[in-house]
């Protein structure tokens, strides 16, 4: 029996912090966030946009993926740590980088997007292959393999070159998927708290692979993100949400405006 659902059999007996639901919560600028408990803190998830996100944890403030406009993360200050899963335009900005980063500033990024960083950012920065893991602001950060597995697809994202994460964050272990599809990586993943999980297509994969992957894996939240894609490539969240409640009604589907820029 995997940890997750040890803790699930156990809940009904033991009512603790663990069990709680998330809340919102708010940053600076009164924009809401979801706020998760830990072991000795909380965890605050705030969407930007379509792969792009901000935690805000007892490790420290976490930017994933960032890209575009560097006003719009203002009002989380300057990151702790920057993760970047792979070399894509809507996942690898170095002007962004550049603009976001100070000199306390780490960032965890694939191979082949270390190679191209600038210079300035290689200081503190370090670069993980799948399978790899390193130890940063005192949390243990995995790396683990995103790619395509449909024929059709395998030139999007070839076995081997970009990073999905898994971080253990006081006690919570989150997943950030990046670009893949429900790989044998993903299928065997465990005891995760909290997944972020792409469905778009040509790109990633559609609403209903997703709902199968993530049902087996079976973290406790996941946000459906990345969803619009290539014409009718774009996935329904909610239809992903239904697809996953009859293949695994544990697993709690979290909501959130990707696109509020239209």
């Amino acid at each position: 029996m995997t940890t997750r659902r040890m803790f699930l059999a156990a809940g009904a007996a033991v009512l603790g912090a663990s069990s709680l639901p998330p809340r919102r919560a708010l940053a600076q600028d009164g924009q809401g966030g979801d706020t998760y408990e830990t072991d000795s803190g909380e965890i605050v998830v705030h969407p930007v946009e379509h792969a792009s996100f901000v935690m805000e944890t007892p490790a420290g403030t976490i930017f994933v993926d960032p890209v575009g406009d560097a006003a719009r993360y203002d009002r989380f200050g300057t990151p702790d740590l920057i993760l970047i899963t792979h070399e894509h335009s809507d996942h690898y900005d170095p002007d962004t980088l550049t603009t976001l980063s100070n000199l306390a500033t780490q960032i965890v990024a694939n191979i082949a997007v270390y190679d191209m960083l600038p210079e300035a950012l290689k200081v503190g920065a370090q670069k993980l292959a799948n399978g790899d893991s390193t130890d940063v602001l005192g949390m243990t950060v995995e790396a683990v393999p995103a790619y395509n597995i449909t024929e059709g697809r395998l030139d999007f994202h070839p076995e081997g070159r970009d990073n999905g994460y898994v971080l253990n964050i006081d006690g919570r272990r989150v997943y950030v998927a990046g670009d893949t599809e429900g790989t044998d990586e993903m299928r065997a993943l465990d005891d995760i708290f909290i997944a972020f999980v792409p469905m778009n297509l040509p790109f990633t994969m559609d609403a209903e692979q997703a709902a199968d992957a993530v049902a087996e894996f079976a973290p406790q939240y996941v946000y459906p993100y990345h969803y619009r894609g290539r014409d009718s490539g774009t996935q329904d969240p909610q239809e992903f949400a239904r697809m996953l409640a009859d293949r695994n009604s544990e697993v709690e589907v979290r909501q959130a405006d990707w696109y509020a820029g239209g």
